[in-house]
């Protein structure tokens, strides 16, 4: 019993150890999740007209385009019937009316997983009391710039990414990268770039596996060593529409496409040097204070049990309300495995401080 006890143990660490053996294809995949529901709910087709707190994630260039001297935003989402947890809080100011700056922080984690290694005494006996728990998580701490250009129209913004990644008191490592984005309006067009990774993202890892190394002897396991974890550039895509459709409804259509260069993908279109994963995503508002939105991605080439290929997608929509200062938005979003159907509900909520509530009255 002792030895099955341990091998489970390990078997559930080995999958996130793996990772810090070679530079994988995908690596530091957290960061691909997303923040905020309103762009969750477009599919994540948000590049090019991004314009609140949350581009400090998805292109530090709209930091410039928020309105008041400080909005935060917060969100928090759960996965696997909230076994995991991903939560993201961020905040953005203005340093002058061309230039802002944003602080954020992603957290993404599995708490309180049962430590089994001393649950057997060295008399046999089952203690249930010596049964300790650790959490398996991943951090992102994010820090922006942006300033809008001499040219009308354009503005650019770049991050400092730090990474810190922890199972336990098993493994740990710290990362470093950046990303660089534009974007550029003209009349109701709106165009978006951004460099994820650009120098390329390297995490650094270590091991502490002198508990361990028994069983990974058994099982025929390499013992991990201490590694550098590599996260490949990436390239990201977008142009928008934006029009009105009356006096009081707006609305507006994007088209993203992701480009990864780190050999096939399955996604829609894949090559050896690059694999590019298109998503599009809609918003119509009324009054500028309630929004329907939706979205289409993820879209995939999938093999039945008979041969047969067909594409599955994974569909996107959402809900926001604005009143002043204060918005709240909703997304509900497909995983992309439409025979399960596996639906999350995510909130997220924005607030504006301008700079007159700042100032204490004299």
């Amino acid at each position: 019993m002792f030895l099955k006890t341990k091998l489970f143990f390990v078997f559930t660490l080995c999958a996130f150890l793996a990772f810090g053996q070679k530079a994988p294809k995908y690596s530091n995949e957290f960061l691909s999740i997303g923040v905020g529901a309103r762009s969750l709910g477009m599919a994540n087709s948000c590049i090019a007209t991004i314009n609140d707190v949350n581009s400090s994630y998805w292109n530090p260039a709209g930091l410039t385009m928020i309105n008041d001297d400080l909005e935060l935003g917060l969100m928090h989402s759960e996965y696997f019937a909230g076994i995991a947890k991903y939560d993201y809080l961020g905040s953005a100011f203005k340093l002058k009316d061309s230039a802002s700056m944003a602080v954020s922080i992603i957290r993404f984690g599995v708490d309180n997983i049962p430590n089994t290694l001393e649950l057997i005494d060295n008399e046999g006996n089952v203690r249930y009391d010596r049964i300790k728990s650790f959490s398996v998580a991943d951090y992102a701490f994010l820090i922006s710039y942006a300033k809008k250009a001499k040219i009308a129209g354009l503005r650019y913004g770049a991050n400092v990414k730090i990474i810190r990644r922890k199972a336990g008191d098993f493994a740990s490592a710290w990362g470093f990268g950046l990303d660089a984005g534009l974007q550029y309006d003209k009349g109701n067009w709106h165009f978006g770039a951004v460099g994820r990774d650009i120098t390329s993202t390297f995490n650094s890892w270590v091991f502490k596996t002198d508990e361990l190394e028994e069983t990974f002897a058994i099982t025929g396991n390499e013992i991990p060593e201490n590694s550098t974890e590599i996260t490949l550039p990436k390239l990201l895509l977008g142009g928008a529409y934006s029009f009105k459709i009356t006096e009081k409804f707006n609305g507006l259509v994007e088209i993203d496409a992701d480009a990864t260069f780190d050999g096939k993908r399955n996604v829609l279109l894949k090559s050896d040097f690059a694999s590019v994963d298109p998503h599009f995503g809609f918003e119509i508002g009324y009054n500028n204070m309630i929004y329907l939105r939706g979205g289409v991605g993820n879209i995939q080439e999938e093999t039945d049990f008979d041969g047969s290929k067909n594409y599955s997608i994974q569909p996107n929509i959402g809900l926001g309300v604005k009143y002043k200062n204060f918005a709240i938005d909703y997304a509900l979003t497909d995983v992309g495995d439409q025979s399960v159907a596996q639906y999350s509900n995510i909130f997220s909520i924005r607030y504006s401080i301008a700079k007159t509530k700042l100032s204490s009255p004299e």
